[in-house]
């Protein structure tokens, strides 16, 4: 898949070279990075040359993040303390959900069907792509959740959309993750399976961090849900 990169004033853009996208992935990354970290890994996926996939990796607002003393660096939403409890910032997964819901408007006015849409996260990103995702009301492809956890647990039920009710769910993690404990990540995945959602979960000898095992699982992925049209 041959690609041009561009960068808007909140995200950088890496588009098909010689052709229209007709289908889109949102990437979100983790927090005190912003959306060149996981731009280098789109060569690495070795798509396809018949892919006609934008990805979009939005830039996360500056803001003061509690844990880290108050430091101000791009994050989604706050941290208070390093257990799922500490991670719920209600007002700003709010705010950061709404944000993530105009970028999947902007594709669906580019003529993106819906189910070719991807939110993927890793860290803070995996924990946002899930928190939106499970409450967007129309259906989307996948949702691909990298070292992270179901933030608001408690609501899923009440909150997430029937129309993303079957959406398939990859869930990542390394095995020897200390930053979100791989408990964490497996608490979430039994909360979402619990709730009847269609959750696939992979574990690599790996911190919290990506691999190259995961990469080639990653690319299968996203090639199996965004399969070229035709």
């Amino acid at each position: 898949m041959k690609t041009h990169t561009t960068e808007t004033e909140d995200a950088v853009v890496v588009a098909p070279a010689n052709a229209e996208a007709d289908a889109a992935v949102i990437w979100l990354h983790g927090l005190g990075a912003d959306g060149y970290d996981f731009v280098p890994l789109i060569p690495e996926l070795r798509l396809p040359g018949a892919a006609r996939i934008r990805f979009v990796f939005p830039h996360a607002e500056p803001r003061p993040v509690t844990i880290n003393a108050g430091y101000t660096m791009r994050a989604w939403y706050d941290i208070r303390s390093l257990t799922p409890e500490g991670r719920d910032d209600e007002a700003g997964l709010a705010a950061t959900r709404a944000r993530i819901e105009n970028y999947i408007a902007r594709e669906r006015a580019a003529g993106i069907d819906s189910r070719r849409i991807l939110l993927a996260g890793f860290s803070q990103g995996g924990a946002v792509a899930l928190h939106t995702g499970l409450r967007h009301d129309e259906p989307l492809g996948g949702i691909l959740a990298l070292s992270c956890y179901l933030p608001l647990r408690d609501r899923l039920v009440a909150e997430s959309q029937p129309a993303n009710r079957d959406t398939p769910i990859l869930m990542c993690h390394g095995s020897d993750d200390v930053v979100v404990l791989p408990a964490f990540g497996e608490l979430s995945r039994d909360a979402l399976l619990t709730a009847g959602h269609p959750v696939e979960w992979r574990l690599y000898s790996m911190g919290h961090s990506l691999s190259q095992p995961q990469v080639g699982d990653i690319s299968a992925w996203i090639q199996q849900r965004l399969a070229p049209k035709g």
